[in-house]
């Protein structure tokens, strides 16, 4: 199976920052999902001036869903200078609606931390704890 190492490198890959205009930047950071096929999809980020960009887990949950999948086992965010960075709370409430059994999805929040995707949003709007 794909180890985290894997995705960290396949994540790293993609990183290329660089300025699109005046108003865009993209590549600061790297995403890669293992999905339950054993297919890895990798995204980058997009930042605008004004909102409208998105997070490298969002491109790499596009390809994934483009390709006809929505089951993610595992997934790791990169930064430009290689830490790895937790979801944010839009990208993991986004995995975790693309389906019910993302919620168990391993998420890499640092080199020696790995948690499940459910944990990071406890008291989602779906949550059965509110």
């Amino acid at each position: 199976m794909i180890s985290f190492d894997d995705l960290y490198e396949a994540a790293r890959k993609v990183i290329n920052p660089r300025k699109l205009s005046e108003t865009a930047e993209a590549g600061g950071v790297g995403a890669a999902l293992l999905t339950a096929d054993g297919t890895v999809y990798t995204g980058t980020c997009i930042d605008t001036a004004c909102s409208m960009g998105f997070c490298a887990e969002h491109a790499a949950a596009a390809a994934m869903i483009t390709a006809g999948e929505q089951h993610v086992v595992k997934m790791i965010a990169v930064d430009w200078d290689g830490r790895i960075m937790a979801p944010c709370g839009r990208c993991r409430e986004f995995i975790m609606q693309l389906a019910d059994a993302n919620s168990k999805s391993e998420v890499m929040i640092s080199r020696d931390k790995v948690v499940i995707l459910s944990d990071l949003l406890p008291y989602g709007w779906q949550s059965k704890k509110n």
